[in-house]
């Protein structure tokens, strides 16, 4: 169980990490690739952006340390809390197709946040 809960640790913070960096440093391409990103606050996208990367360090560091292993269920709980709002923001948006991928990382987070506790 451990190594499969290893390998969702890494698949989520590498999702994490590659839509993180998209907000947080490649704004522009950001924009050209989600449509809702062109309608929200340019300092909005990028503080979500920091904190995806922030929480996907925390997937992973903690535990792989064993400094303070606590901080990776916290930082997944507070990742399928950006997730869960993002996909409440896609619904009022109307933008169902967005959801999917809201619903996966949901998952994934929750599932890491409830098996490191």
């Amino acid at each position: 169980m451990n190594i499969a809960l290893w390998i969702i640790q890494g698949l989520a913070a590498i999702g994490f990490i590659y839509s993180g960096w998209l907000k947080a440093f490649q704004y522009e391409q950001a924009k050209s690739s989600w449509g809702w990103v062109k309608d929200v606050p340019k300092a909005f996208v990028v503080f979500i952006g920091i904190v995806e990367l922030i929480g996907a360090i925390g997937l992973i560091l903690p535990q792989v340390t064993n400094i303070a292993p606590i901080l990776t269920p916290i930082a997944a709980t507070g990742l399928a809390a950006i997730v869960l709002l993002g996909a409440l923001f896609h619904i009022s948006r109307k933008e169902y197709r967005e959801i999917g991928v809201n619903i996966v990382f949901f998952a994934l987070a929750a599932f890491i946040a409830i098996c490191r506790l």
